[in-house]
């Protein structure tokens, strides 16, 4: 079973490899500090070694005026083909500053009682564009540098809305989130289609823009033809996702937004 990532990118600060495809700079100031619960539920599996699985995911983004602070638990049941059941969890913590320079992360896989991975540290970049550095904790002491053009979480995220808004189809934008200990990876992200406001059970969502967003994830290597993890999502212009379908190579789970609560800011 290849279980690579259980963290989702929170997908996902101009970037000079971003402004340059966008007719305004991508604003992260812009998003939505609010809550939100998934239930997941098994879509499909590509092999026999998954049976059934089911899940949540909750998620919140908070408002910390200089910054952003993140924090999503994931948590999956899964069945295997010899009826043995599996408990997967992971528990992602970040927090990154509103100009897209700063980061901080931490986090924790486990599978049933067991650590299976565990990774923090902190990240910068230079100037919006990059390039920057990561400083590892965990698992060990280690320093990598992040090619320009890098974003972080949040900054990935408005950069997406940003290209969506303006009619743009396809960003490839390297991003670090902190969930691996190998550096940045590539994305390559494709905008299915932008809609103007439609109807949804939350109200607030129901006066904006959305759209469907498919995000892959590649390692930076010369041999990475296939992505590492994809995601695709259904999102409105203040960055909540009400759907979302998480690839993780052997299988993909569906996410359904079962509640949510806008978060006013404290500042």
């Amino acid at each position: 079973m290849r279980l690579r990532q259980l963290a989702i990118r929170t997908v996902l600060v101009v970037a000079a490899s971003v402004s340059s495809l966008l007719a305004g700079p991508a604003d992260a100031t812009d998003l939505a500090a609010h809550r939100a619960l998934y239930t997941l539920t098994l879509a499909s599996s590509k092999g026999d070694d998954v049976v059934a699985a089911t899940g949540k995911m909750a998620y919140e983004v908070i408002d910390a005026c200089d910054g952003w602070a993140v924090r999503q638990r994931l948590e999956m049941m899964i069945t295997n083909r010899d009826g043995q059941d599996v408990q997967m969890t992971s528990d992602y913590t970040t927090w990154e500053s509103k100009d897209g320079l700063k980061l901080r992360f931490r986090m924790k896989q486990m599978t049933d009682s067991a650590t299976t991975s565990e990774v923090a540290g902190d990240a910068s970049l230079d100037a919006p564009g990059g390039p920057g550095v990561v400083h590892y904790t965990v698992p060990g002491e280690s320093t990598k540098k992040l090619p320009p053009g890098t974003l972080f979480p949040m900054a990935h995220t408005a950069a997406i809305l940003a290209a969506a808004e303006h009619g743009k189809k396809a960003l490839f934008i390297p991003l670090f989130d902190g969930t691996t200990a190998d550096g940045a990876q590539d994305s390559s992200v494709a905008v299915v289609h932008w809609d103007p406001p439609a109807a949804s059970k939350w109200a607030d969502l129901s006066k904006l823009a959305n759209g469907r967003v498919h995000v892959a994830f590649f390692d930076r290597t010369a041999s990475a033809s296939e992505p590492d993890y994809e995601v695709s999502m259904n999102y409105w212009e203040n960055g909540v996702a009400d759907s979302l379908a998480m690839d993780f190579g052997d299988f993909i789970m569906d996410g359904k937004l079962a509640d949510y609560q806008p978060q006013k800011s404290g500042c």
